[in-house]
């Protein structure tokens, strides 16, 4: 299996795993506090939707030999489709969650070498569209998380993901620091797997530790 074969596989398989979540959701708990600072759960569902709906358009765009814009109109537009869309019902919430992640699925199922090939352009600058379906990974098992629909949170994420992320986001806390230091502080060694990948995203403290200051 190549990586893009299983990035994508990991992507779905967590697109799966939030759509059962989802299948009881209330519009109390669409309403309720997520786990991000000022967010409710109906704000990271749109957040989610909308992800998927700007790699759509950086996919499809690739396909053409084309770079794609995933928020055309930036950070303004990202912004503004989340406050609004946060607003809706659960129904429309999960309604939109579960044809955006379709729509993203059949998107991939729909690329060639080109489109794999190709670039699109996020908010944060040009991204190898090869890029997109572990990039998508993230999302969706991070966020699922950030719903705060079960008291695990992070502890859930799942052991294929925990192990690639963690090798990326060390060799990125790594590289933001002074030239030689490039081994983990021993109090983040000494900590399981999953409590040091959420500690390096910022979604987990370590006794002794700052946060890792890379979000």
């Amino acid at each position: 299996m190549n990586t893009i074969e299983r990035d994508v596989r990991g992507a779905t398989t967590a697109h799966a795993d939030l759509l059962a979540a989802l299948q009881s959701l209330t519009d109390e708990q669409a309403r309720s506090a997520s786990l991000l600072p000022d967010w409710t759960v109906g704000h990271v569902l749109t957040h989610i939707a909308r992800n998927a709906d700007g790699f759509v358009a950086m996919v499809e765009a690739a396909n053409r030999g084309e770079v794609g814009d995933q928020y055309p109109g930036g950070f303004e537009q990202r912004n503004g489709d989340i406050e609004t869309g946060a607003l809706r019902s659960a129904a429309e919430l999960v309604a939109d969650v579960t044809a955006a992640c379709a729509r993203l699925e059949a998107a991939w199922a729909a690329t060639g070498s080109t489109g794999w090939g190709g670039t699109g352009q996020s908010l944060v600058g040009p991204l190898p569209v090869n890029s997109l379906p572990f990039r998508r990974w993230r999302e969706t098992v991070v966020h699922h998380a950030d719903c705060g629909f079960t008291s695990e949170g992070w502890r859930d994420w799942p052991t294929e993901y925990v192990r690639l992320e963690l090798e990326q986001m060390t060799m990125l806390w790594a590289s933001r620091k002074p030239m030689g230091m490039t081994t983990l502080p021993s109090e983040a060694l000494g900590v399981d797997d999953r409590r040091r990948l959420a500690w390096l995203m910022g979604r987990a403290a370590i006794d002794g530790l700052a946060p890792a200051g890379i979000y």
